[in-house]
């Protein structure tokens, strides 16, 4: 077994991994254990631990524990995600804050994930743990901020207000990403790209000046003759400005709705790429 799971062939490897699991025999869990810690391809590492879960969690979870402190990037990662599939909600206190901030974008992501899907159905430990995924906000390249975006939607209205006081941020970079998240929570079917990009513009004018802005853009793309004469006929005031913004909020909100693009559940969004590792 532990021959075949060392293969060149990663289609030989996730045949020995599938058989692992199907045999279920609690002698094959160090080398399972060890092998998610090195396995390069992400087909393996899946298998590897569902055949994992297919073990007495008794015998299972205290190593998997173990490798949550590993000191290899890829065998903290492949603990947490293993965790997932196991589903037990005890083991959520694993994740410590450390883990949420691990310097390790990979593993990083993981947690957070997992940490979503296993907190306590706590208020308080909900709202802890938004707090902490807040302060992540503006960290990493597209990838890494839509993984923490996906995390904190996943928390539900609990995350608004940390949200709410991240999008008042100074830092332009966490401004963006908490207004970005706080769309993608409210609707799902945002794309993130379609969020990130209004909240910068959000971000940039400030509110009111890009309502304003949103609404010149739909008057001048309005028919020739049904806005045109209408509008000619106003002076521009503050007050009409601040009407048009609270017209373009609205007209957003029931837009995005209608985009499509991909749903925010994440499991191969947690894919990680693959490297090369020594058997």
């Amino acid at each position: 077994m532990a021959g075949a799971l060392c293969a060149d062939d990663p289609s030989v490897r996730l045949q020995a991994a599938l058989a692992a699991g199907s045999k279920a025999d609690p002698a094959f869990l160090e080398t399972l254990i060890e092998r998610c810690a090195v396995e390069p391809d992400f087909f393996v590492r899946d298998m590897l631990s569902w055949a994992l879960t297919r073990l007495p969690p008794r015998i299972t979870l205290p190593r998997i524990r173990q490798e949550l402190g590993s000191e290899r990037p890829r065998a903290r990662s492949q603990a947490l995600h293993t965790l997932s599939k196991i589903g037990d909600r005890s083991t959520g206190a694993w994740i410590t804050r450390d883990m949420l901030r691990d310097p390790d974008d990979e593993v990083a992501r993981t947690a957070w994930r997992v940490a979503v899907l296993l907190v306590p159905e706590d208020e308080e430990e909900v709202k802890a743990l938004a707090e902490e995924l807040v302060a992540q906000l503006g960290r990493g390249d597209r990838s890494v901020r839509l993984s923490l975006s996906r995390a904190l939607a996943g928390l539900g209205d609990v995350a608004e207000p940390a949200l709410e006081r991240a999008a008042e941020s100074p830092d332009p970079a966490v401004a963006a990403h908490a207004r970005a998240t706080e769309l993608l929570r409210q609707n799902p079917e945002t794309g993130f790209d379609a969020a990130v990009e209004e909240a910068r513009r959000l971000v940039t004018l400030g509110p009111e000046r890009a309502a304003a802005a949103a609404a010149a853009a739909a008057a001048a793309a309005a028919p020739a003759g049904t806005g045109a004469t209408e509008a000619a006929g106003k002076t521009e005031t503050a007050e009409a400005a601040q009407e048009a913004g609270a017209r373009e909020e609205a007209r957003m909100v029931e837009a995005a709705g209608a985009r499509e693009e991909a749903g925010i559940v994440e499991d191969a969004g947690a894919a990680e790429e693959a490297g090369a590792a020594d058997c």
